[in-house]
């Protein structure tokens, strides 16, 4: 169906804080059973999850999933799930991961045209340093944004 555009469900706001984000990629996801309306209904979670490449494919690992309650399968919630990606763009995730320190983060789980979407970032750990840096640009932000305001009163 044309125009239902997309629908965030769940998002991984710790992913920002504690990684420096590169590229993204938009990846479908298999999902069993009833897993889907779960999702839909926002009982899953990102925190603590990361993908991995595996003889060539992409996996979604510790991203948790709750039973939906009207449903006769018995899933486990935390199994790994297989992500859909072009072989270009897994190659590409590949090299990408291969040095040392670069991980891929789930960033946020959407729905686009009824299918269910994993956004996942390259992306590198922040050390301790960089994230009070990161505060504290962002409260000075804050503070000239409030003394701007005042001015134009």
């Amino acid at each position: 169906m044309p125009g239902r555009g997309d629908k965030t469900v769940i998002t991984n706001r710790r992913a920002r804080h504690d990684y420096t984000l590169g590229d993204t990629f938009e990846c479908g996801v298999v999902l069993h059973g009833a897993e889907v309306k779960s999702i839909r209904d926002g009982r899953a979670n990102l925190q603590d999850s990361y993908a991995r490449v595996d003889s060539g494919e992409v996996w979604l690992h510790g991203m948790h999933v709750s039973p939906y309650a009207f449903s006769r399968d018995d899933l486990d919630p935390v199994r790994p799930r297989k992500l859909l990606l072009h072989r270009r763009q897994i190659d590409e995730i590949e090299k990408a991961t291969a040095e040392k320190g670069v991980t891929l983060v789930p960033l946020r789980v959407y729905f686009s045209d009824g299918r269910a979407k994993v956004e996942i970032a390259v992306a590198t750990g922040k050390r301790k340093y960089d994230k009070r840096q990161a505060i504290a640009t962002r409260d000075a932000q804050r503070e000239t944004e409030r003394a701007l305001k005042e001015s134009h009163r």
